[in-house]
């Protein structure tokens, strides 16, 4: 079999930009929007009660806003949740508020109508936007405002002065301070897939007409003729981003994969793709392998050349990371390498082999800003090269692989009544 093997990243060329480090972002969210959040609190509380505004769910809105400013995955899964709203709500405007960097890929979801954005590339380009953003959800008057981010006090704040007069979000009992700046919480639970998660959103407005699943981001994408390889091809996904950089398998296993894979596989071409950003890393996870059949075009892909490559690859192996959900929306063949995040975050996915070692304190993503292991990823080190690589000949060789599913006995029943949801508000918590 002639195969080629393609190392994709998680970003694209657009990115080179510089951003504002995910840990200068968490500093400002802990030490600056937090307290603000918790003075305003109180004060939304009083006022709340001085109005007796009704928050009731049950009518209908012209003007729906949803938040996620992190993780191009969580988007991605968001989107059975953003069909429901669709589906109930067919009139209505969904607005979509997020960071720059995922504007493009959102403008591939056309159950959006319009899209915020904030740029995150500096201190005072993020001022400047979110002024700007905040002017224009003003004049929109939206009826209800969701708030995907679970741990974001910078998200909350946002929440607040959208002036919506219906806001949704995750509770958490370190968050419960929160209260009276929402008018509906729901509880945020982390064992339940995130998609299911999202969706209970959706049932807070009324039992779900369907089971709408991801959206399929390869739809209606735009190649070049003959940007697709003929051969079969692998894709390979060695990053992770700064949200969770401990989520990557390490170079050197996957130098040491690519190596027997071309062993094995002779015939194979080595393409490589990523951004700008993560072209050194991708070029240290190559160092030492030297063939005329590898060409690494890092930064320069485009957006639906990016997710082209994940929809037509014969097999995609990544870390949990925003490709991994691509690749699940394309139902492509996919090897995913968990540690840091549970995959039971991700339900039960088609065409897919988890390789997971669960470690004491896996999954931590939802319990630690800083995982404990201080980035010695235990979990990650503990899959072996020779565990990845035998799942590869399994997919090579045409053998059936095993879904996600397998992983689990039982599926977690979902429910639709308001009772059985989980939902919490304001006053109903002591």
């Amino acid at each position: 079999m002639n195969f080629q093997l393609i190392l994709v990243s998680n970003e694209l060329k657009s990115s080179k930009r510089n951003t504002l480090k995910t840990k200068q972002q968490l500093i400002i969210d802990k030490y600056i929007a937090k307290p603000i959040a918790f003075l305003l609190n109180f004060l939304v509380r009083i006022v709340g009660k001085m109005l007796s505004i009704d928050h009731s769910l049950d009518r209908d809105f012209k003007r729906i806003v949803i938040c996620k400013f992190k993780g191009l995955g969580s988007i991605i899964q968001s989107t059975p949740m953003i069909a429901a709203l669709r589906e109930k709500y067919p009139n209505a405007e969904i607005i979509f508020v997020s960071t720059q960097a995922n504007e493009a890929f959102l403008k591939r979801i056309d159950l959006i109508d319009t899209i915020l954005t904030l740029q995150d590339k500096n201190a005072f380009a993020l001022i400047g936007s979110l002024f700007k953003t905040w002017f224009r959800l003003v004049r929109m008057r939206p009826d209800v405002y969701i708030d995907l981010e679970i741990y974001s006090n910078f998200s909350t704040l946002v929440t607040l002065f959208s002036l919506s007069k219906n806001r949704i979000g995750f509770y958490l009992r370190s968050s419960s301070f929160r209260m009276g700046i929402y008018t509906h919480m729901m509880f945020f639970n982390s064992k339940v897939p995130i998609s299911e998660v999202y969706l209970q959103i959706a049932r807070l407005f009324g039992p779900l007409k369907s089971n709408p699943g991801l959206f399929p981001m390869d739809k209606n994408i735009q190649l070049n003729s003959g940007f697709i390889p003929k051969n079969n091809y692998i894709v390979i996904n060695p990053n992770a981003s700064d949200l969770r950089i401990e989520r990557r398998w390490g170079k050197e296993n996957f130098r040491t994969l690519i190596q027997q894979i071309q062993q094995k596989y002779p015939d194979l071409e080595l393409i490589l793709i990523g951004s700008g950003g993560e072209r050194p890393y991708v070029s240290e996870v190559l160092e030492g392998i030297n063939s005329p059949k590898i060409r690494n075009l890092a930064g320069k892909t485009s957006i639906d050349e990016l997710i082209g490559i994940i929809k037509h690859a014969h097999l995609v192996i990544t870390n949990d990371t925003g490709p991994m959900h691509i690749a699940f929306s394309c139902k492509s063949s996919t090897i995913c390498l968990f540690g840091p995040c549970s995959p039971e975050q991700y339900g039960w996915i088609e065409n897919t082999k988890v390789i997971y070692k669960k470690v004491y304190c896996s999954p931590c993503v939802h319990d630690f800003s800083t995982p404990p292991c201080k980035g010695n990823n235990t979990c990650m080190q503990l899959i072996e090269v020779s565990e990845v690589m035998q799942t590869v000949n399994s997919f090579l060789n045409d053998e059936i692989p095993l879904s996600s599913a397998d992983l689990f006995q039982e599926k977690t029943h979902y429910f639709v009544s308001n009772e059985a949801l989980g939902l919490v508000n304001r006053s109903s918590v002591k």
